[in-house]
């Protein structure tokens, strides 16, 4: 059954994936994007693109919509505490406001990219959904308030929140500062992989599997509700750098780290009602050398997030009479 979805945040890393799946499966789309990192997506028939900042909304409606899938935010740690305010304003305050627009329109489905980050530090062998939220930087606590405002609405929409793993794996617009893109491309490049302590460990998920996980939760909107895990592989930075040494060559290097965030995601609500993953942490390392050796994947300063918001000013210092907040 074809569905008139409206994504924020699509031209992303992970909407770059999101969105082309969603269109072959017969969806309509519109993207709504600041596009800071650039647009990759593929043009369609059914694809619909709006540049524009997700602090306002004047002018965008959200009647005759469906599905609503809400990726925009401020990426992950590092990039949230480059700006407190801005990741605030971005991931809390425009949320309440999208929410608000989105129950005003009568939208039936409000899907939402949590992190499984808002854990924060547990030592408990497997983190599930009523775990307690423990959230240590900006960006874990913005995404848990975020959560919070969203659930007060679910007298108004169907509400589904996933909390993600460490995503890794292949996109149009590749990230590689994030665990595993970033091990390999260095190992690729230097022929060597530094690693920060080593013992932390990390839930992962392949980019394929949680673009498959948003299908999976679009076609199943009316049967399902609520809260998420989606990670699948639990392991430690130091056995990722293994993977990755072994399919490389590359010599490993352990340093201090003063990154604690240590956590295991369990799924089994996920897999329970009938999400299967496909895809290993092994099959992204894999592709992502596939990709290098064959010059289709190339170390591009967009690619990583913090300096290219640092190097092109996206921040409230520069932006602030740019975007204001509006319902």
């Amino acid at each position: 059954m074809q569905k008139n979805i409206f994504i924020t945040g699509g031209c992303g890393y992970k909407g770059s994936k999101i969105v082309p799946l969603l269109l072959n499966l017969g969806h309509r789309v519109t993207v709504f994007d600041t596009m800071w990192f650039g647009n990759f997506l593929p043009k369609h028939s059914n694809l619909k693109i709006l540049k524009g900042d997700i602090r306002n909304l004047r002018g965008i409606s959200l009647e005759g919509f469906d599905t609503v899938i809400h990726l925009a935010s401020i990426a992950n740690d590092p990039s949230g505490d480059l700006d407190p305010t801005q990741t605030w304003e971005i991931s809390v305050l425009a949320t309440k406001q999208f929410a608000e627009k989105a129950a005003g329109a009568k939208v039936k489905n409000f899907i939402y990219a949590s992190s499984g980050s808002v854990y924060g530090l547990s030592d408990a062998p497997k983190v599930t959904e009523t775990e307690e939220l423990v959230p240590i930087s900006t960006y874990n606590k913005t995404k848990m308030c975020a959560e919070r405002i969203l659930q007060s609405y679910d007298d108004k929409f169907n509400l589904i929140i996933i909390r993600p793993a460490t995503v890794c794996g292949l996109s149009p617009r590749m990230r590689l500062d994030v665990a595993v893109n970033m091990l390999t491309t260095q190992a690729l490049e230097n022929n060597n992989i530094t690693v920060l302590g080593g013992e932390q460990v990390r839930p992962n998920i392949h980019i394929d599997d949680l673009a498959n996980l948003y299908a999976f939760f679009v076609a199943n909107e009316n049967k399902l509700n609520g809260v998420f895990n989606a990670g699948f592989e639990n392991l430690k930075i130091i056995d990722i750098a293994n993977i990755v040494s072994k399919k490389t060559g590359a010599e490993i290097v352990v340093e201090t780290s003063n990154d604690p965030r240590s956590y295991r995601l369990c799924s089994d609500k996920l897999l329970s009602v009938g999400f299967k993953p496909k895809k290993t942490v092994a099959d992204a390392i894999s592709e992502i050398c596939d990709a290098w050796k064959t010059n289709q994947l190339k170390n591009e300063p967009q690619w990583h997030t913090v300096s290219w918001m640092q190097t092109n000013n996206l921040s409230p210092e520069n932006k602030k009479n740019e975007y204001k907040l509006s319902a």
